[in-house]
């Protein structure tokens, strides 16, 4: 029987209202073999967890251009442990300080990609470092 094809959800939490680069990457997972969820703009942490959960997917994939990055991420990654989903591995990308990005990987954001990290990156990172959960 084959394996499972990874299932990865692309959300935009927050206010932030651009959209082009999440559309990008999750085309780029698309075209790369994956089963991709694309949420929208304007999640809040309760809607990507609970649209996580239901999709059954191995992988959050959020992109944060808003500035609020410190706040948001951690708190999806929180709701993550109360649902009993931080089997889920969460990453982000966007205009996120390097400076920042220590505490976001200690929160548990097991990934950060900043501006001008190539698709061809990012999906080399997903296909060695996320497996099918079930």
């Amino acid at each position: 029987m084959a394996e499972r094809r990874l299932r990865i959800l692309v959300g935009k939490p927050g206010l932030d209202g651009h959209d082009r680069g999440a559309k990008i990457i999750a085309r780029a997972f698309r075209d790369a073999g994956f089963e991709v969820i694309y949420t929208g703009l304007h999640q809040t942490p309760e809607q990507i967890v609970s649209a996580a959960i239901q999709e059954d997917v191995d992988l959050i994939a959020l992109s944060i251009l808003s500035g609020a990055h410190n706040t948001l991420l951690p708190a999806v990654y929180e709701l993550m442990k109360e649902k009993k989903a931080e089997d889920i591995v969460l990453m982000a990308g966007g205009v996120i300080p390097e400076t920042d990005i220590p505490g976001l990987k200690a929160a548990g954001i097991r990934e950060v990609f900043t501006p001008g990290t190539s698709t061809e990156t990012i999906v080399e990172w997903v296909r060695t470092k996320v497996t099918p959960r079930a």
